[in-house]
C-alpha cells in the first residue's frame, strides 16, 4: 500500500512520467510474450521451424549434395538458353548474405547436424554475384576437383592483396562441396564435369573451354564488369586500378606476345602484337559491343567441338582489327568496327615464358600484377612445380616437412661451361649434362637415405620451345644463359608419378629449388640442419664416422651405397642435410638389382630439347647415363626407328 501510495503522490505531481513509465511498463510486457512465443515456436515438431533458407546452417536438409536425379535445366551452363538465369530462385539474397559477408577462407561453424546446404541454393543468380560484386566489378575463376589446390592458390593470392570481390565456378559437386566448407564463394555450373584432370588439349579440355564462354554470356546480362581468369594462374598486384585505367575498353585481353611492344606499363602496340590473344587473363565490360562478341563466340564453339575456345575468339576478334580508337589510346576497333579491344602488355600480365624464362619484368624494371603458367611442360604437375619454384604456390605444411626429410646439395659449374664460348646446341647440353649427372648422384643418394630431393636450379643456354629456333627467340628478352624452369630439362611428371616399386625400386621424392627458403617452412625444419663437406679419404678428420665438427660432418668421397647408410643412419631425424657438392659424392650402388631399377627409374626422369631447324624430327633427348656412351654427341634421332628415349 505504500508503494501505492508513493506512486499516486508522484503521478499528481509529474503527469509526464507517468506516461514514460506506462510505455516502459507495456514494452516489458510485449518483450516478454514475444522471447516465450520465440522459445515455443522453435520446437523441432513445428512445421514452420525447419527454415529452408541456404544457409541456416544448424537445420539443413539431410540429402548429401549430389547431381543424381537431376536433369539440366534451361538454366544450366552446358546449354545455350541461358538468358534468363538471373530469373531462377531469387528468394534467397537475405540467406545468401549470412555466408559472403564470412571471412573467406574461415571454415564455418560445424552445423548441428552436419549438413550441407541444398544444392539448388548455389545456382548462379545476380543475387548471388551481388553479394560479392565491389565498385561493379567480379572477379571469376572455375574449374573442378582436380584443381583445388590452384584455386585455393588463385583465392590466397587475392585474399592477400586485400581483393574480395570474386567468386569460383565449381564443375563438379565434390569442388563445390569442398569449397563451401573453406568458406570459399563458390556457385555451381551444373556442368557435370569429372572430378580428374582433363589434360590439356582432350575433349574435356575444349569442354571446359566451352563452358567459359557460355558463363561469360550468362555473368554480362547482369550488367556488372568481369574479370575472367583461369585457374592456372595468380595474381601478385590488384589488377583493378589498372582496369580502370581504361574505361572506354570493351575487352582487354592478356597475350601470348613474347617480344615487347612498350617498355613501360601501357597496352601493347596492337599493330605489332602477332601473337595469339590469350584468353586465360580478360576483362569484360556489360556493353552492347561486347555482349554482342559473346552470343556470337558462343554460337561459334557450340556448333562445333572441334573449336578451341581460344581460337575462335582470336579468328572473331581478328575480323575486323583497326583502326585505333584514339592516338595513344591503346585500344583498337575490332570485331565488328565498334568493339573497343586492348592488349594487356605481357611484360606484367605474364604469361609463362615472359615471367620464369625471360623475366622480362624483371629487365624493364616493372612489378608484375600476375602470372599465367602457359609456355610450360610435363602437364599440370609442370605448372605446380614453376609456381612452387617462385614460391607462389600454396601446399599445405605438411609439404614442407616430408617424412624422412630432406637432401641437398650446392651445384657446381665451371665458369668456362657457362660463359665461355658460343651459345650453341653443343655448348647448350654440355653444360646441362654436367649438372644432370650431379643430379643423378643425388638422387641416388636421396634414395639410399629415403630423403626427398630438392631439385638444384639449372642453367640452360638454349630456350625450349615446341617448334625450330634459333636457340631463343629473337626480339625476346631472354638472357643467355639463364635459369631455367625444370621442365626445360626433366619430365616433372614422371618423376611425380607412382612407378611400380618392383620394376622401379623406391619412389624418389623431390622438391622445388626454392623449397628452403619458403616463408611456409616450418622453424622446427629450419634449425634441424646437417651440412656435409667432402673430403679425401685419409685427409684430416676425413674418416666414415658420424662425427661432426661445429656442426659439420666431413664425408669420404666416392663412399658406396653401405658406407651412407652406416654413417648417415645417426642422422635420421635431421631435418636437412646438405652436401657442399655432388662432384664424387658416390661409388655406387654395392646392391645389384637395387642399382638396375634405379637405372630403370632415373632415365625416364628425362625429357627432349627442341628443335634444331635443319632436320626432322628436331628434338634431341636428354640421357641420365650420356657419360657412360664414348662420344656422345647432342643429335636428333636420324630415322623414326631411332625416335624414342633413350631407356
Amino acid at each position: 500500500m505504500g508503494l501505492v501510495k508513493s506512486c499516486e503522490e508522484f503521478t499528481h505531481s509529474r503527469p509526464l512520467f507517468l506516461t514514460i513509465y506506462t510505455v516502459v511498463i507495456i514494452g516489458i510486457v510485449v518483450s516478454t510474450c514475444y522471447v516465450f512465443s520465440a522459445i515455443y515456436s522453435s520446437n523441432p515438431s513445428s512445421p514452420d521451424s525447419s527454415p529452408s533458407t541456404w544457409f541456416s546452417l544448424s537445420s539443413q536438409p539431410s540429402s548429401p549434395l549430389s547431381n543424381e536425379g537431376r536433369g539440366p535445366s534451361d538454366q544450366t551452363l552446358n546449354v545455350s538458353k541461358s538468358e534468363t538465369v538471373h530469373d531462377v530462385h531469387p528468394s534467397t539474397p537475405e540467406t545468401q548474405k549470412v555466408l559472403w559477408k564470412r571471412p573467406v577462407l574461415e571454415v564455418p561453424p560445424p552445423p548441428h547436424p552436419k549438413k550441407m546446404p541444398p544444392l539448388e541454393d548455389f545456382q548462379l543468380t545476380k543475387e548471388l554475384f551481388q553479394q560479392r560484386v565491389k565498385d561493379n566489378i567480379i572477379i571469376v575463376t572455375f574449374g573442378n576437383y582436380a584443381f583445388m589446390d590452384f584455386i585455393m592458390t588463385w583465392v590466397r593470392h587475392l585474399d592477400d592483396l586485400g581483393v574480395s570481390n570474386y567468386l569460383v565456378g565449381a564443375m563438379d559437386t565434390k569442388l563445390l562441396e569442398a569449397l563451401f566448407w573453406k568458406g570459399v564463394p563458390v556457385f555451381d555450373m551444373n556442368s557435370h564435369m569429372s572430378t580428374a584432370d582433363v589434360g590439356w588439349g582432350s575433349p574435356t579440355f575444349h569442354k571446359m573451354g566451352r563452358e567459359k564462354v557460355i558463363l561469360i554470356n550468362l555473368i554480362l546480362p547482369f550488367g556488372y564488369e568481369l574479370l575472367m581468369c583461369d585457374t592456372d594462374m595468380v595474381w601478385l598486384k590488384n589488377p583493378l586500378p589498372y582496369l580502370a585505367r581504361y574505361p572506354e575498353a570493351d575487352v582487354l585481353t592478356s597475350s601470348d606476345q613474347v617480344i615487347p611492344t612498350v617498355v613501360d606499363d601501357s597496352l601493347e602496340v596492337w599493330q605489332e602484337v602477332g601473337a595469339a590473344y590469350n584468353i586465360g587473363i580478360f576483362h569484360w565490360r556489360p556493353t552492347k559491343s561486347a555482349k554482342k562478341l559473346a552470343l556470337e563466340w558462343k554460337e561459334l564453339v557450340l556448333a562445333d567441338e572441334k573449336i578451341w575456345d581460344q581460337t575462335g575468339f582470336n579468328d572473331i576478334v581478328h575480323r575486323q582489327l583497326g583502326p585505333s580508337v584514339e592516338e595513344d589510346s591503346g585500344l583498337v576497333y575490332a570485331y565488328d568496327g565498334n568493339l573497343k579491344l586492348g592488349i594487356l602488355p605481357a611484360s606484367i600480365f605474364c604469361s609463362g615464358h615472359t615471367y620464369f624464362v625471360q623475366a622480362m619484368y624483371q629487365q624493364l624494371r616493372l612489378e608484375p600484377y600476375a602470372v599465367h603458367t602457359t609456355f610450360q611442360f610435363a602437364g599440370t604437375e609442370g605448372k605446380r612445380h614453376r609456381l612452387r619454384e617462385a614460391m607462389f604456390f600454396h601446399d599445405p605444411p605438411e609439404y614442407y616437412n616430408p617424412p624422412g626429410g630432406f637432401l641437398s646439395f650446392k651445384p657446381s659449374i665451371p665458369k668456362s661451361l657457362l660463359l665461355s664460348g658460343n651459345h650453341t646446341v653443343g655448348s647448350h647440353f654440355t653444360l646441362v649434362n654436367y649438372q644432370i649427372k650431379q643430379i643423378r648422384t643425388a638422387l641416388a643418394i636421396a634414395s639410399i637415405l629415403n630423403r626427398t630431393l630438392v631439385m638444384p636450379p639449372i642453367w640452360c643456354r638454349l630456350d625450349r620451345l615446341w617448334f625450330p629456333h634459333p636457340g631463343v627467340l629473337e626480339g625476346s628478352m631472354t638472357r643467355q644463359p639463364f635459369l631455367c624452369p625444370l621442365d626445360h630439362v626433366f619430365e616433372v611428371n614422371v618423376m611425380l608419378k607412382d612407378l611400380p616399386k618392383e620394376e622401379f625400386g623406391p619412389g624418389i621424392d623431390i622438391r622445388e629449388y626454392s623449397v628452403l627458403d619458403n616463408p611456409s617452412l616450418p622453424p622446427e625444419v629450419k634449425k634441424s640442419w646437417l651440412d656435409v663437406q667432402l673430403c679425401k679419404e685419409g685427409s684430416q678428420d676425413c674418416n666414415a664416422s658420424n662425427n661432426t665438427i661445429g656442426g659439420v660432418l666431413k664425408f669420404p668421397k666416392h663412399s658406396n651405397e653401405e658406407m651412407y647408410m652406416k654413417v648417415f643412419s645417426s642422422f635420421k631425424d635431421v631435418k636437412v642435410i646438405q652436401f657442399s657438392s655432388m662432384q664424387d659424392a658416390f661409388a655406387g650402388f654395392t646392391d645389384k638389382e637395387r642399382e638396375e631399377k634405379f637405372r630403370k627409374r632415373v632415365k625416364r626422369y628425362l625429357g627432349i630439347w627442341c628443335c634444331v631447324s635443319d632436320h626432322i624430327p628436331g628434338h634431341i633427348y636428354y640421357d641420365m647415363y650420356w657419360d657412360e656412351k664414348p662420344g656422345w654427341t647432342p643429335l636428333p634421332p636420324q630415322t623414326s626407328a631411332d625416335d624414342h628415349p633413350p631407356w
